[in-house]
């Protein structure tokens, strides 16, 4: 999950646990709710056996509200999923690479702020994944 205020990224894994692909992006409408029942309804669709969430820190590597917040939805989804790994992983900067390499490719990002989200939580759930293997770049 690439978490942010407004638009919350979401990205699978396949079954070998090797690459990640972007797959949706839950929308939270401003003083409403995180959209929790969407992201179970995900979590029971698509089998998930654990949950990375995004890290926000800061570019020093500091934790802020965002990151807190970031912290407290984390638990609450713990909470929910019961016997699956939730996970915290360092999200600095992959919203920025994602729109780099789409603008890179010559692609336009207007319009598609959905779309980047579920690129970026992709690209977290990827570096968590290579992590994992211990093959990160």
């Amino acid at each position: 999950m690439d978490w942010g205020e407004r638009r919350i990224g979401l990205a699978l894994s396949d079954e070998t646990q090797t690459l990640a692909r972007p797959l949706a992006t839950l929308t939270r409408r401003a003083g409403k709710r995180f959209p929790m029942a969407q992201l179970l309804e995900q979590v029971t669709h698509h089998h998930v056996v654990g949950i990375v969430v995004g890290l926000p820190l800061d570019e020093s590597g500091e934790e802020g509200d965002a990151a807190h917040a970031a912290r407290a939805l984390a638990d609450d989804i713990k909470s929910r999923v019961g016997e699956l790994e939730v996970t915290m992983w360092d999200e600095r900067m992959t919203t920025a690479r994602v729109l780099a390499a789409v603008r890179e490719m010559g692609g336009k990002t207007r319009g598609r702020k959905g779309d980047v989200d579920a690129m970026a939580a992709a690209l977290l759930l990827q570096h968590y994944l290579d992590s994992q293997r211990g093959s990160a770049l």
